[in-house]
């Protein structure tokens, strides 16, 4: 067998951008200690460039690791496109669920109808959307509160600090926070009801076989030595800016007391039911805000605050972490992976023939 994991080429120097090399060189070891002849290609905009050097390859599956393209998530779907066209087998989810997961607002609209509960949510116009079938305001009006301003495309936290963060009364205390945010970083953005509470990153990959997707050890971020004053927010420098005091004081945690069960059960079901919604494959990560303390009077309530359809799969990353404590160490995570495509491949085949 053969691989090729291609990468979008890169044009800059941010730390999220170079850590899309580590995880393609990465992943190409893995293959190669699996036996898998394995080969390194960037992709850029030029998609005639990109569909002759695969079509030159033949390679029998592609890990697909393309997050942009020419510095644009918008355009990440191409990747996936384009191996469809081409009829190649790749890994992880196809360029319908990277649009639909991409695009934030579209992605609440999707809870927000599959009844997954999501933060209320305010655009630049002052559009106001609900809080899905586990929110509490209902409807379409405003609720006052804390709200945290979000790209409406960026990943990796791209302008993601507390200045993000307006105290709303009314509906133009946001809408006047968000034109500063794209005065400042220019593109699309929203904001989100921010969510006072503990902050979870589940990871689930493709069943073996194609049985059901399997949600891995649960992942708490615990915001350590966060004083009253300091909102608790992954930014950009928490994830990125290893000297920043964010980055050192948001440590993973993978154990839980009995206490937390039922919280567990609930966003393991919410995870699978976005796997579901948005038709995810090969391997994500639902993020999610938690409300309420498990008691009677704050029953818990868990709200997606983001969908990764395609997120990180460095070795160091919280997706792999997960992986390692359900048993998976690093090749076999990328076998899975890999096992996934193929069967999602051989799968589409048997549709393409029953259509001829």
């Amino acid at each position: 067998m053969r691989a090729a994991v291609i990468h979008n080429a890169l044009n800059g120097t941010r730390p999220d951008q170079e850590d899309t090399l580590v995880q393609a060189r990465a992943v190409h070891e893995a293959l190669v200690s699996l036996g898998i002849g394995s080969s390194i290609l960037s992709m850029s905009l030029d998609l005639e460039a990109a569909r002759t050097e695969l079509a030159a390859l033949s390679p029998d599956i592609i890990f697909n690791l393309v997050e942009e393209l020419a510095d644009d998530i918008r355009l990440a779907p191409l990747a996936p496109s384009l191996f469809a066209h081409m009829r190649l087998p790749f890994t992880g989810s196809d360029a319908q669920a990277l649009t639909l997961s991409g695009d934030k607002v579209l992605c609440k609209r999707i809870l927000d109808a599959a009844g997954i509960p999501s933060p209320a949510w305010v655009l630049p116009d002052g559009t106001c959307g609900g809080m899905g079938a586990g929110g509490k305001a209902g409807g379409h009006g405003f609720v006052t509160g804390r709200y945290l301003c979000k790209s409406v495309h960026e990943h990796a936290s791209l302008g993601l600090d507390e200045d993000c963060l307006v105290d709303a009364t009314t509906v133009k205390d946001v809408t006047d926070r968000l034109a500063a945010c794209i005065a400042r970083h220019g593109g699309h953005w929203f904001a989100e009801r921010y969510v006072d509470g503990r902050e979870f990153n589940i990871a689930i990959i493709a069943g073996v076989n194609g049985d059901e997707p399997q949600v891995l050890p649960f992942a708490e971020i615990e915001f350590r030595d966060f004083g009253a004053d300091r909102p608790k927010i992954v930014g950009y420098a928490a994830k990125w800016d290893e000297d920043c005091f964010e980055y050192v004081n948001t440590v993973r945690r993978f154990a839980f007391p009995e206490s937390d069960a039922p919280l567990l059960a609930m966003l393991a079901s919410a995870t699978k039911a976005c796997w579901h919604a948005f038709g995810l494959a090969g391997y994500a990560r639902i993020d999610y805000r938690v409300d309420g303390d498990g008691s009677a009077e704050h029953p818990f309530v868990a709200y997606v605050i983001d969908v990764n359809s395609n997120p990180c799969i460095a070795p160091d990353a919280g997706l792999a972490a997960a992986a390692h404590r359900a048993g998976l160490d690093y090749a076999a995570l990328i076998k899975r992976v890999v096992d996934a495509g193929l069967n999602q491949t051989t799968a589409q085949n048997i549709v393409y023939a029953a259509g001829k």
